[in-house]
This record gives C-alpha cells, structure tokens and sequence, in this order.
C-alpha cells in the first residue's frame, strides 16, 4: 500500500491499528527499559531524583492533562451539549494556572507526598497527613481507572474486543512500562505522547470541520445544542469547570510534578506554559464532538463520539494516529497516577502501618509491586462505571471538594486547626454523596463540587473557630517532618 493510499483510505481495520499500537507500546517498553539502567534508589524510581528539567517537566505535565476527560469525556460532552465540551478544558487551564502561582513553592521543602504538604500546612499534624495519605491514594486509584476505562473504550470499538478484557488490555500495556522505568519513563514517555496527542487532535479538529462544512455550520450546531442543554442555565457548565479546577488543584499526580523538579523556578513556568497550551487545546474536543453530532446524531453513547470520527470518517492514516493521539492521552495520564499512587503507597501508608520505610536495599523491587497493587486496584474500580465525565465528576466531589478546601484554609488561614481541616474532609465528601443521591438537585448543579466545596470551607472554619488555635510554626512543621523522615529511615 503507497502512502497516499494509506491515507486516503477511510475505515480502520483492526488488525492494522492492533499492529501499530503493539509496536506503539514495544517503543513505550523499550525506552522505559534503556531509561532503568539509571536507576539507584527509590528517590530515582519514584521522582526522577528530584531532577527533571523544564522541557520535561513541560512534556509530562502537558500529557497528563490531556487525559481520558480531555479526549474522550471532552468530546463526549461536545457531542451532548456541545461548547461545554470546551468548559473541560478552560477549567483545567486556570487550575493549572493557579496551581503554578499558589503551591509550586511546595518545591523548596522536599516533600515527597502530598501528604506531608498538608500536613505541613496543620504544624505537621499526623492525624492529617495520615487521613490525607488515605484520601490521595483513593485519589489515584479513582483517576487511573477513569484512565483505564477510558482506553478501554478506545480498543474495544477498534478492535471489537469485550471491553472488560480491553481494560485489562490496557492496564497491561502501561504498567510494564511504568514497572520498569519509573517516573523518569513516565515523563519521557509522556513527553513523547505529548508531541502525538497535540499532531493527532490539530489534525482531528481540522478534518472535522471540512468534513461538516467549515465553522459557520459548527456555529450553528453550538447554538442548536446550547438552546437545548442550557435551557436558560450556565450553571452546569461552570460547575464543571469548577469541578476540573479543584481536581488540578488537589491531584496528587501534579504534586508529584512539583515535588520532582529541579527547581521551583522551572516547575513554575512548566505549569504556566500547560495553562496557556492547555487553554488553546480546549475548543478542539468541543469542535470534534460537535462535528461528530452533525455527521451522526444517532450515537447511543457520546463517549465513543471521538471513535466514530477516527474511524469511521477521517482517512486511515490520519485515523489511525489519532486513536493512537487518543490511548496516548489515556496512557500518559494513568502512568502519572500510577507512579503518584505508588509514592504514596509507600511513603504514607506503608510507613504509617510498619513504623518505617521500606528498606534501602529493595525500594525499587517494592515500587514495582506497588505499581502492580495499586493498577489492579484501579481496575476493579472500573468494574462499576461505564461513562466517563459521570465517573470523574463524582470522584471529584466525593473525594476532592473537602480535601481541596483543607488544602485552602491550611495554607492561607492562620487560624485553622487540624480538626477544622479534618472537619472540610469530611464535610465536603457528605454534601457530595448527599446531592448525588438527589438527582434533582444534581441536575441542577451539574455535580456536586460548588456546594461540596463550599460547604467543606464553611465546616472547617466553623471547627477551627472552636478548636484550640494551631501554635507549631511553619520552621517547626518542617523540622518535625524531617525528623520523623529520619526516625523512618
């Protein structure tokens, strides 16, 4: 087949693209295999050695936020209610954005966790960062397997695979890499997934407004879908931007990007550079999804709304790099939740239930366990959820809403105690479940993060108004973190 044949041809077989895309992850394999020869210690596996340098840290960063909610959850809410597709990804721009002004500063103190952030905000307090540890992990564990779910989607409309094998399929695929090269050969990988995801989404969006005929028909079909989702409300809308922002905000994956780079300075304009990049890159998903709607208004789940357009309309050749665009962004995103997670597997609740560290000598050989635990985990989460956003969106209220607003009150309230952020932790976790259990008031918010939120706030400095004020300095915090890290040792 000449090249011009191979891209002008439309329809994917499922044999070619299960082709390129083994060869895809041998590549992902193979560099993670050269990338572990550097390797001497756990600090290594699990944060490059504090190391990584702006184009890098860039690369990851970028590729992690474009994940399974950017690609396929984006262009599934473009398909329904077509410009929200692109509140996705604005929300993730000014979080990403507030994030580089608010916490890169975390940097200079060598956290390892996100745990240990937080509880050096509360003067080290033990009962948060060993609340927050729990909480982080669940946090990754609920991310990976939105990841997972959403390649599985990808390579069960492809290949016509059942999808609960191609969530096995997947969580495989990423893991060995992940097991072999650590977090260097997360962000390499994802530097190079990065380049992909951003040629294949470019090439996408362009196609798809040809294919529709150009952006007065695009215009039209936005306001055609905006008549009937908003009705009249935005709400649903910003709260899912909101919703988008707090993730960022409060994700221990783009902690571990600060915690490993090699300076504060460089992980500062890596996160302004992705808010920019990523806010240019929101409006494709939304574009794409609303081309897919005009092409084919028939589609029983919106998720698949990018599938059906790499497939089915665009040439092959263009189709097959973008659904491979697509597992990258779902791959990229799960590998960086799976090294955050292992983090602080080890470090928070391996350590608080032995006593200790895990020992010098094997810290790699436990990471690589970790990793396996910890994406079967998020596997089995998997099981009980087929839409993407509907999942996300309530992972984020449930587990993120009180955790962010404890991170909020901790940093910059002076009064706030640990018990008034153990009381935002819990506050916001109850209001989420409460108004997700009332579909009503769910369709009305569009989920549960602003009220979940805001009630957390409001509880934690209730609490903290009637809890003895917090009399540990901020030198003090530290200095307990660090000795507690040696006694660990």
């Amino acid at each position: 087949m000449t090249v011009l044949a191979f891209l002008g041809t439309k329809g994917i077989d499922s044999g070619i693209f299960l082709l390129v895309f083994g060869l895809y992850v041998l590549g992902m394999i193979g560099l993670s295999v050269f990338i572990s020869r550097k390797q001497r210690s756990g600090e290594d596996f699990l944060l490059g050695g504090r190391s990584v340098p702006l184009l890098l840290m860039l690369g990851t960063t970028v590729a992690t936020m474009v994940g399974t909610g950017s690609s396929m959850g984006a262009v599934g809410k473009g398909y329904s209610t077509g410009w929200t597709g692109a509140f996705y990804g604005i929300g993730g721009a000014i979080g990403m954005l507030l994030l580089a002004y608010l916490f890169t500063s975390a940097r200079k103190h060598r956290f390892m966790t996100m745990s240990e952030e937080v509880s050096y905000y509360y003067g080290a307090n033990k009962t948060i960062k060993n609340v927050v540890g729990i909480l982080t992990y669940i946090a990754s564990i609920g991310w990976l397997g939105a990841h997972i779910m959403g390649g599985a989607k990808y390579l069960s409309w492809i290949a016509g695979l059942d999808l609960l094998y191609c969530k096995m399929l997947i969580t495989i695929g990423f893991s060995i890499y992940v097991v072999v090269g650590g977090y260097m050969a997360v962000v390499w990988t994802d530097t190079i997934q990065a380049l992909i995801l951003f040629c294949g989404f470019v090439l996408m969006g362009y196609y798809s407004l040809n294919q529709i005929g150009g952006s007065d028909v695009l215009w039209a079909v936005g306001k055609e879908q905006a008549q009937h989702f908003f009705n009249g409300s935005m709400l649903p809308a910003v709260s899912l931007a909101v919703a988008i922002s707090v993730s960022v905000l409060a994700t221990p994956s783009y902690r571990q990007r600060i915690y490993s780079a090699d300076s504060v300075k460089t992980v500062k304009k890596s996160f302004l550079l992705t808010g920019v990049i990523y806010l240019f890159f929101s409006f494709f998903p939304a574009i794409i999804g609303m081309a897919a709607y005009k092409l084919n208004p028939g589609l029983s789940d919106p998720d698949t709304a990018f599938i059906y357009l790499a497939s089915d309309v665009l040439p092959l050749g263009i189709g097959i790099l973008v659904i491979i665009a697509g597992l990258s962004a779902t791959m990229s995103s799960a590998s960086s939740d799976a090294i955050a997670g292992v983090s602080i597997l080890l470090r928070d609740l391996y350590a608080n239930g032995l006593g200790r560290l895990p020992e010098k000598r094997n810290p790699i050989f436990l990471s690589r366990i970790g990793i396996v635990l910890t994406t079967s985990l998020a596997l089995i989460f998997t099981l009980f959820s087929e839409n993407i956003i509907g999942y996300i969106n309530g992972m984020i209220g449930i587990v993120f809403s009180g955790l962010f607003a404890c991170i909020l009150l901790g940093k910059f309230w002076q009064r706030a105690t640990w018990q008034g952020g153990l009381a935002s932790i819990i506050v916001g976790s109850a209001t989420a479940i409460t108004i997700n259990l009332h579909s009503s008031w769910e369709s009305f918010w569009g989920n549960s993060v602003v009220p979940s939120v805001v009630m957390a706030l409001l509880g934690g400095i209730v609490v903290s108004w009637f809890t003895p004020a917090q009399v540990v300095t901020a030198n003090e915090a530290l200095a307990i973190l660090e000795k507690e890290r040696k006694q660990l040792e």
